[in-house]
């Protein structure tokens, strides 16, 4: 249970993973990534400003609630870790070393993890949405406004998750990080029912019971199951990556200096140089 909670003794991302792809030079990925973000915290602001202005929207009282949905909160994150990725890899492309690499040991194992969350998260958002949640039928949005919103959140978030999977040099995640995947959301159905005792209102209906009885607990228990699922699949979607575009395709990496040494490496020159011998 100890090991849960471990940040790890080993070299942290010796081969610049977090900051680099197998296709695209540092600076390409920084820039992409810094595009990623601006649009991401302008969807954001504009919404805020919107329903503000607009009382048919539900005015800033809306705005307000919009913090107690999965569906915002995990775009905010979405929109921060782009910003750091993009720092990182803008301090890796410039000096060929990573800001990251500075940071003590619980904040790298902590980025490790928002990766995870970046990377999960959206697709269940997507899926939830468009599944269960979306309430116009077969027809489209009622307004420009409404089309635009949703469609930036609930299909451009997993947008971005895939271009963190597929177009970065990632290592598939700890497994334990499937634990704290259940764990964060927890705490957000434990933010869904404080929204209620507060606010008055649930976040998503089918947290109610007066409209979905005891199918709650089997909700609750489906999102939950989902989120393990999909971490799962996100896991073999990267380990069939770097396969391939590595092991098949020989593409290491673009990098800003020489190609890194790997974890292999790293640890045999610590056992060599800790026995005494050169």
């Amino acid at each position: 249970m100890v090991r849960a909670f471990a940040f790890g003794a080993e070299p942290w991302d010796p081969e610049n993973r977090f900051e680099t792809s197998w296709l695209l030079p540092p600076y390409v990925l920084f820039a992409l990534r810094a595009l990623m973000s601006l649009y991401a915290f302008v969807t954001l602001f504009f919404n805020l400003g919107y329903e503000c202005t607009h009382p048919d929207q539900g005015g800033c009282a809306q705005a307000r609630a919009s913090f107690s949905y999965f569906t915002v909160l995990t775009y905010w994150g979405l929109a921060f870790y782009l910003l750091f990725a993009s720092i990182h890899t803008f301090s890796y492309a410039r000096y060929s070393r990573a800001l990251l690499d500075s940071w003590p040991r619980p904040l790298q194992a902590l980025h490790a993890f928002f990766y995870t969350t970046v990377t999960t998260y959206p697709f269940l958002v997507t899926i939830v949405y468009w599944g269960v949640l979306y309430a116009y039928g077969s027809a489209w949005f009622p307004s420009v406004y409404l089309g635009w919103s949703n469609i930036s959140q609930h299909a451009l978030n997993s947008f971005f998750a895939l271009f963190e999977l597929l177009i970065t040099r990632t290592d598939p995640q700890p497994w334990i990080h499937a634990l704290y995947v259940v764990v964060v959301l927890a705490f957000y159905l434990a933010l869904a029912y404080l929204t209620r005792a507060t606010a008055g209102f649930y976040p998503y209906p089918f947290l109610d019971p007066s409209r979905t009885g005891k199918l709650v607990a089997a909700y609750v228990f489906g999102i939950g199951v989902a989120g393990v699922v999909i971490f799962a699949i996100v896991w073999c979607v990267i380990w069939v990556r770097r396969w391939i575009t590595e092991e098949k395709l020989g593409m290491r990496g673009k990098f800003a200096g020489p190609p890194p040494r790997s974890a292999a490496d790293e640890y045999e020159l610590g056992a060599v140089y800790g026995s005494g011998r050169k």
